[in-house]
């Protein structure tokens, strides 16, 4: 099934000093003009500093929307320069997908690869430090303009330029967008707790979280 996007570009990061204070980070990114591979854990020669809050099988492989990039230009005008494929520390930068488009759980399928749609990100002063802008973080949270973690279904190999392909689409009724809101604000339904404490996909964390949110 096609969903009418591309992979505009891929990006890897090892780990090095972010912001003035240096502090270990795998937040910059460069392009790679050539197919990267896709394990479970990432991409090679893509790193992260601080296990305990990135990386992991589900936030394996970043993607985020190459539309958002004007509407951050426009939103800090000083820094509109910055504002490219790949600033944001994203793995996969993709062209006609974004968190409207999406729903949770979806497939898809790039190269010989399959990355499933688990969770949105929630940033950390990293991406502050990365612009040297502390209202970024904040913007971006409020705007829902997130990106979204991908977990590795079917390892294999992708390049910039494939499209990016609905393979599978578990919970059609589930918008991606809505799971950015209550991820950032709260607000589930008892309804949604409920179905995102057992949904195809969903990352490990989140699905915890609505089953305590049923308890409580």
């Amino acid at each position: 099934m096609s969903v009418g996007a591309v992979l505009a570009s891929i990006q890897v990061g090892r780990i090095a000093p972010l912001g003035p204070d240096g502090v270990p980070s795998g937040f910059a990114k460069h392009g790679v003009d050539h197919d990267v591979a896709v394990g479970t854990l990432g991409l090679a020669g893509d790193e992260q500093a601080d296990l305990t809050v990135h990386g992991g099988p589900d936030k394996a492989v970043y993607g985020y929307a190459a539309a958002h990039y004007p509407r951050w230009a426009a939103a800090f005008p000083a820094l509109a320069d910055r504002f490219r494929a790949g600033s944001m520390g994203e793995n996969l930068t993709i062209d006609g997908l974004d968190e409207d488009a999406i729903c949770v759980g979806d497939v898809h399928a790039i190269g010989d690869a399959l990355l499933q749609v688990c969770q949105p990100r929630q940033p950390c002063f990293k991406l502050a430090l990365a612009f040297g802008e502390p209202r970024i973080g904040k913007a971006m949270v409020k705007a829902g303009r997130s990106g979204w973690y991908y977990r590795v279904v079917r390892e294999g190999r992708i390049a910039a330029g494939a499209p990016v392909l609905l393979a599978d689409r578990p919970n059609p009724g589930f918008a991606f967008s809505r799971m950015v809101s209550i991820v950032n604000f709260g607000g589930a339904s008892r309804d949604e707790a409920e179905a995102l404490a057992t949904m195809a996909g969903v990352a490990a964390n989140i699905a915890a979280r609505a089953r305590v949110g049923l308890t409580a």
